[in-house]
Parts: structure tokens; sequence; C-alpha cells
């Protein structure tokens, strides 16, 4: 469970989790086995520092969904502002035997008239970046890489760190990360068992083209860990930078 401590209301309706970008909102979607989970989760709340916490409970597995405002910290003497940053952390908590779990994040089939879009990701980052005249954003998570490695922080199950071989020979595998019309990135995950969970982040991180300082590209480095970090009493801390995983 994400944060079970922390204070949260239950929202009479819940909608479909979404981020509001300037080239249309960023949706989500998780797939057990070959069932789409509902876009409307099961239950809806809303927790401290503007976010909303989204949960679908099924009996072989919970899924949870959280999007909240972020500052990624970046050092305004390197980096350009940002116009906005958006971060959601899905997590799903096994039940039952699990041989294929989907998450994905996707804007619009259509985007806006003059937008360009195209994979975005290195450093362990998956990512992919839209643009037009006026705007770029990015939209980035754990590429494989990161998966085998969020098993330090506990955000994997331990035994996924042995797959790091299958990172550079993917027809050894069945999972990893895909991007479709070069604005939907999916993460297909190794199977999981009961007692196992796994935590994605998703951040989505805009400013002016014009902006030269990549600003949007190191803003969605995050892991989860430190992107939960915010809603937990400390010290700020600056995180700019591939360290910050």
């Amino acid at each position: 469970m994400l944060l079970p401590a922390l204070p949260r209301t239950r929202l009479r309706s819940a909608d479909r989790p979404a981020v509001d970008t300037p080239f249309g909102p960023l949706t989500f979607a998780t797939t057990l086995g070959s069932t789409d989970l509902p876009k409307l989760p099961d239950e809806g709340f809303e927790v401290p520092g503007g976010g909303i916490l989204a949960r679908w409970s099924r009996p072989e597995a919970r899924v949870e969904l959280l999007l909240a405002p972020y500052d990624p910290g970046l050092d305004p003497e390197v980096w350009g502002p940002l116009t906005g940053c958006h971060a959601g952390v899905w997590r799903i908590d096994a039940l039952a035997p699990l041989g294929r779990v989907r998450f994905s994040a996707g804007l619009p089939v259509r985007l806006p008239e003059g937008a360009e879009a195209g994979w975005d990701g290195g450093q362990a980052l998956a990512a992919i970046t839209v643009e037009d005249g006026t705007t770029r954003l990015t939209v980035g998570g754990h590429d494989e890489e990161a998966i085998c490695g969020a098993v330090d922080a506990g955000e994997a199950p331990l035994r996924w760190a042995a797959l790091i071989d299958e990172v550079h020979n993917r027809s050894a595998g069945t999972w990893g990360v895909d991007v479709d019309r070069d604005h939907d990135i999916s993460w297909r995950l190794p199977p999981l068992g009961p007692g196992d969970h796994c935590e994605l982040p998703v951040i989505a991180a805009w400013s002016p083209v014009a902006d030269q300082t990549a600003n949007t590209w190191y803003a969605v480095m995050a892991s989860p860990t430190v992107l939960l970090r915010q809603f937990t009493p400390g010290p700020t801390k600056r995180h700019g930078n591939p360290d910050a995983r």
C-alpha cells in the first residue's frame, strides 16, 4: 500500500486519474493477464499536497496510482524554470501468481497540430518528449535497467535483480518497456508471485521550448522513493541529476 499512514479523504466519485498537460491529458491503464482494469478506480482519495490516490481491488491484485504536483528541486543556477510538473507512483501488490502485468501512460492519439513526439530515453530512463513551436513536454519513468535496480530500494521483488542480463537481450525475455506512436509508454513486468509488489514512477514536466537546459528531461528522473518523500516530513533535497535515483 502506498503511504499507509498518510491522512486521506475519500472522494464521493472517483474520476479517471490523469495529468493535464499542454498536449492533452496523460492517462494511465493497467492490464492484469488479458484483462484491462476499468478506467474508473474502485476508490479515490484526496491526500495532502494536492494529490489524488486511486485504487483498484481484484482477487489477484491490488493496484494503486498516486498523482500529485511535484517539485523536482532543480538548481535554478543550472536549469531553466519549469512551467509545470506532475508525478505519479503506480504500485501493484500481487495476491496471486501474475504472469503478465502491463502498466501504461499515454497522451491522446491525436496530438495538437504542429506537435512532434519521439523517444528520449537514456541513463536508466525511459522517456518520450513532445514539442511544438512553444512548449516542450517530457514524460519519463524507469527503463529495464532501472526496474532491475529498483530491488535495492525495495520497489521490486529481489529476484528481478537477476534479470539484468535480459536488459541487453530483448529476445531472451517477455518483459520490458515499449513506446507506441512515439507518445505512449508501456511497462511489461516480469512475473509476480503472491506477496510481491512493484512500484513504478511516471513524471511529466514541461517548459518553454526555447529553454535549452534540458530541464524537463532531468525533472523526470526520480524514483518512487524520492517521489513519495514529498509526502513525508523531512528536509528538502535537490535532486536534479541522475543521482536522484
